[in-house]
């Protein structure tokens, strides 16, 4: 790929987050630029490719067959990610899709091996990682802000959804573990390490749903350091992650979804008193969509995927290690 023009990059998909935070995103990236988009009603596909660029195309496998396509921005339900990601892949095109990648440990991993086999990049919209705050926090730790890391808190959380939501339909691979669950977990490898191992956990299904609405994991390092997360669509908001050290803690609140414009507060707490630290504001859905068109101009295809697959490995030991609450559960766990 000629490495002086942008990543011409399809949307597959209109989904909410995509129209307000990723397309306005690459409207700021001059790596990649939007050449076409496709959604299941024509008119949104219209609508979206008059506000953010690109042609209305009918159909995502239209889409695919574009040789304008460089690359395709999966925004999808949950459980259409696996195959649209396998048909992009095949079809040449570099992927983004959104968290999760899959629904499925397997899955993701037949994915990466399958874009590490044509040499393509297939990158996870999880987009906090890539926000400047995180790089702070590890600063601070590096520093001995708080002495040595001994454990970690970390909470995503939101108020019910409306009736009809996609993240109540199990058969789109919906529920708070996916949706939200992911966010905590992937912080906690941030801080501790890929190598965690789930040595407790509960799901909770909602009254009248099929799928889990809250959940609880207690997460072990092999250095025995230990991690506590939390998340579900039943709470007052909460987006947040604690480090607490031999010497005191570190709080960061409006970890994972901070808007574009949002200096970051990170609170350090020590026996000497508490400091306040205001950090820059960054947009992390520009981040990561720049971070993917530097991988798929400059060949990096793997470089990520072993955090990918990390992550979906503890979603997958969450699902077969959860005490499962609530009625209607039938028992034991699917997607290992």
């Amino acid at each position: 790929m000629n490495n002086e023009r942008p990543v011409r990059l399809g949307i597959l998909g209109c989904s909410d987050i995509a129209r307000r935070r990723t397309l306005p995103a690459a409207l700021k990236v001059p790596e990649v630029t939007v050449t076409a988009v496709a959604s299941r009603r024509a008119d949104t596909a219209r609508a979206v490719a008059a506000e953010f660029g690109g042609d209305a195309v009918a159909g995502y496998e239209a889409l695919l067959e574009q040789p304008d396509v460089d690359a395709v921005y999966i925004s999808l339900p949950t459980g259409l990610h696996h195959e649209w990601t396998v048909r992009a892949l095949r079809a040449g095109k570099h992927v983004l899709a959104e968290k999760p990648l899959t629904d499925r440990y397997p899955d993701t991993v037949a994915a990466v091996r399958l874009a590490d086999s044509l040499g393509l990049t297939l990158r996870e919209n999880l987009t906090f990682t890539q926000h400047s705050l995180h790089d702070a926090v590890h600063k601070m730790l590096g520093e001995g802000a708080i002495g040595e890391l001994r454990s970690m808190t970390s909470e995503f959380g939101f108020p019910p959804l409306p009736a009809g939501n996609v993240r109540y339909r199990a058969d789109l691979a919906g529920g708070s573990l996916l949706d939200a669950g992911v966010y905590p977990l992937a912080a906690a490898s941030m801080f501790l390490g890929p190598d965690l191992d789930v040595v407790g956990a509960t799901l909770r299904r909602g009254a009248g749903t099929e799928v889990d609405v809250a959940g609880d994991v207690l997460l072990c390092a092999p250095d025995g350091r230990t991690a506590h997360v939390a998340f579900g669509f039943e709470h007052a908001y909460r987006c947040a992650y604690t480090l607490w050290g031999s010497e005191g803690r570190i709080v960061v609140e409006r970890a994972f979804t901070p808007p574009p414009d949002f200096r970051p507060r990170v609170r350090l707490e020590r026996a000497d008193g508490e400091r306040e630290h205001v950090l820059p504001a960054d947009d992390q859905f520009a981040g990561t969509l720049t971070a993917f068109a530097r991988a798929v101009t400059g060949g990096g295809a793997a470089a990520r995927s072993t955090h990918v697959v990390a992550r979906a490995r503890l979603v997958a030991q969450v699902r077969d290690r959860a005490r499962l609450l609530g009625d209607g559960w039938s028992g034991g766990a699917d997607g290992r």
